[in-house]
């Protein structure tokens, strides 16, 4: 965590704001960090887009488990790291650097690292997903969508990425949705009714997304969509 320089510096007798109380808050704070990072994984950054889209991928494809479990959430794992690699420089600059020298309190320092990515957030949440959860929390309307507070965010965005990622897993759906109507239709129609049409289909929508280079126009896509 970036916030272990600060527990180093108090180790060695270097002086940094704060009494040993506030170092004690600074141990519970990072415990409490470390035991949410699944959960800020998943609600804050692009893993849930990234996770639900290859899910819908491998379903189009029809290969049920190929691409594994384990092979879609570490590629999900690394796209998310690689986009929020410039979220986290930020929060390092404006938060650990000051916090590492002295110069501001673990309070300050976690409400500077929540900007960036408060900023990053709200770039990609709609504005009626924010509406909606700013009636559910009856709170007044903001002058700007900066002012609202993390707990109507998060959800918000949260929603927006579900959102997202559906719309472009009907998108992947539509194309191997039609291979699969025009084999059966033809397999139908020459009385192949013992054979089940998917496996033809299923061949044939490899055989197409391998040529057309489907990952890397879909991871492409990906990238682009989080520019």
């Amino acid at each position: 965590m970036i916030l272990f320089p600060a527990m180093l510096l108090q180790a060695q007798g270097l002086r940094i704001p704060g009494t040993t109380s506030d170092l004690s808050w600074t141990v519970v704070v990072i415990l409490t960090l470390v035991t949410l990072i699944p959960a800020i994984m998943v609600s804050m950054t692009p893993f849930v887009r990234l996770l639900v889209v290859f899910h819908f991928l491998r379903q189009a494809l029809g290969t049920q488990t190929a691409p594994s479990n384990q092979i879609i959430i570490g590629l999900s794992l690394f796209l998310t790291y690689f986009i929020m690699q410039p979220v986290g420089a930020a929060m390092y600059q404006q938060a650990a650097v000051p916090f590492q020298q002295g110069r501001i309190s673990i309070n300050q320092a976690l409400d500077r690292a929540s900007v960036p990515m408060e900023q990053f957030m709200l770039k990609f949440t709609r504005e009626q997903d924010l509406a909606l959860f700013v009636a559910a929390a009856k709170l007044p309307q903001p002058r700007r969508a900066a002012d609202l507070p993390m707990r109507v965010v998060i959800p918000a965005y949260m929603v927006s990425e579900l959102q997202t990622g559906f719309q472009i897993g009907v998108v992947l759906f539509l194309p191997f949705l039609a291979i699969d109507l025009v084999v059966a239709s033809i397999t139908t129609s020459v009385g192949m009714l013992q054979l089940p049409p998917v496996v033809i289909s299923t061949p044939l929508k490899l055989l197409v997304f391998v040529a057309a280079g489907g990952w890397h126009l879909l991871v492409g896509a990906l990238l682009n969509s989080f520019a």
